[in-house]
């Protein structure tokens, strides 16, 4: 593939808001995808690394070096603790499968979250943070890959990202969009919190007293100038989303917290990570086929330092509610078997706790080689642990599952087929994803 030159977050946040959803090509769908099968999936990204030791797989024996100041709780699955600050997930830990043998290689934030939102390994991957951001070189997003398989013209898109992209500084992060496959299948992108007073999305909503029928005149009015005038393929899909976004009116009404009651509100709770989940859940219930909801900007859950303070004073609260309030809210609706929920983060924490240079507040570095995710819904057995870490949560002591393995599963319950194929830049077939569906997770076993 030749090496496209990386495209900074101005022209990233600007491609997204214009463009919204993009339009894809074909390429063997009817082979690549199985639409009979497919669900929908709500990628909760913990972004930075939860610290596994302290909240998913706890070792109360071990070193105080290493184990930390939180205590385990048990749950509603006999012989499961979890940390004392998810006392909700305990109670519902029935729904979840915990698994606690995820491991991969990487422990730069960059290319392990590329990983984590991908399914694959970064093409091209460089030396530095600035030579690895977002770029045109990045593997396709789940939902960029999926809209090239199974593309779509009824105003759903095919993903959407919430609440923001993940950018700080000159730092853009990898893996947010379709990569090789270029913008027109690229993820609709919020750039709003959610739980704010202000949160609307009237973009994608007709203007007062503008009828369908009007906004179809014009469709066929540029359709009749495009006939005779050069425009631009790229700019043409970008018209055509956004016409069916405006056509259909579903995706408008999926933005509308507002017609939320103010008891399921609350439930979620009234902060960014719960309103995310709720508006992710009315996303799917549209028909959204995946939506990743990010926890936090890039590096919330990167705790260096503080690492004790931050999580048991707003990260594990509001993730424990929220988490909590989404399962609830999928079993209420009969949800519950059509949308695939997996919370984890590009890696999790080390063994050992430490201060940074210059620090007197201890916290984690970062670590790959063990971490843990949930895993919910669309046939997932729950009550289950799966995998299990050494006695200092160090390494896998049992088979690993990788993020590849993850992404796999991810297309699996979408309803892509495992021998699907992508073409790169240079028309070159590659198969979309490496990895092995964990059927472990659908097995009664």
């Amino acid at each position: 593939m030749p090496m496209l030159p990386p495209i900074d977050r101005r022209d990233f946040l600007r491609i997204q808001a214009g463009a919204a959803i993009g339009l894809a090509l074909p390429f063997n769908t009817a082979e690549a995808t199985t639409p009979a099968k497919s669900k929908s999936v709500i990628l909760v990204n913990l972004t930075g690394g939860m610290s596994h030791i302290d909240t998913l797989d706890m070792k109360p024996e071990a070193a105080s070096a290493i184990r930390g100041e939180f205590q385990p709780i048990a749950t509603t699955v006999p012989g499961l603790h979890l940390c004392e600050h998810l006392p909700r997930l305990a109670q519902r830990m029935k729904h979840w499968s915990l698994v606690r043998s995820l491991s991969h290689g990487e422990n730069g934030h960059l290319p392990g979250t590329h990983r984590l939102l991908t399914g694959a390994t970064m093409p091209n991957q460089r030396n530095t943070d600035l030579d690895n951001v977002l770029s045109r070189r990045d593997w396709p997003c789940y939902a960029a890959a999926l809209n090239h398989l199974r593309p779509r013209h009824d105003g759903i898109p095919s993903g959407v990202t919430l609440p923001h992209a993940l950018i700080e500084g000159p730092l853009t992060w990898p893996g947010q969009h379709a990569g090789f496959l270029g913008p027109n299948n690229d993820p609709m992108l919020v750039t709003q919190d959610p739980n704010s007073p202000n949160f609307r999305m009237d973009t994608f909503a007709l203007p007062e007293g503008l009828e369908p029928g009007r906004v179809e005149g014009r469709r066929g009015l540029l359709e009749r100038l495009d006939s005779v005038a050069s425009t631009d393929p790229a700019f043409r899909g970008h018209q055509e989303r956004a016409f069916e976004l405006l056509s259909s009116g579903r995706v408008a009404s999926a933005f509308r917290l507002d017609l939320e009651s103010a008891k399921l509100r609350d439930h979620y709770g009234r902060n960014q990570f719960g309103q995310s989940l709720l508006l992710a859940r009315r996303l799917v219930q549209a028909g959204v086929p995946i939506v990743q909801a990010n926890m936090g900007i890039v590096q919330t859950w990167d705790t260096h330092v503080d690492n004790w303070g931050r999580l048991k004073t707003r990260l594990l609260p509001w993730l424990d509610q929220g988490l909590a309030a989404l399962i609830d809210d999928l079993e209420a609706s009969g949800l519950n078997d059509q949308v695939f929920v997996a919370a984890l983060g590009e890696f999790g924490r080390t063994p050992k706790i430490s201060n940074l240079p210059g620090e007197t507040i201890p916290g984690r570095d970062h670590w790959a080689r063990v971490y843990s995710g949930l895993f919910s819904g669309a046939g997932v057995q729950g009550g289950r642990v799966i995998g299990k870490s050494d006695r200092i949560g160090g390494h896998p002591v049992s088979d690993p599952f990788t993020p590849f393995d993850v992404g796999a599963t991810i297309y699996q319950v979408l309803g892509v087929a495992a021998d699907a194929e992508l073409r790169d830049a240079l028309g070159r077939p590659t198969r979309v994803n490496s990895g092995t569906p964990m059927d472990v997770l659908f097995q009664n076993r």
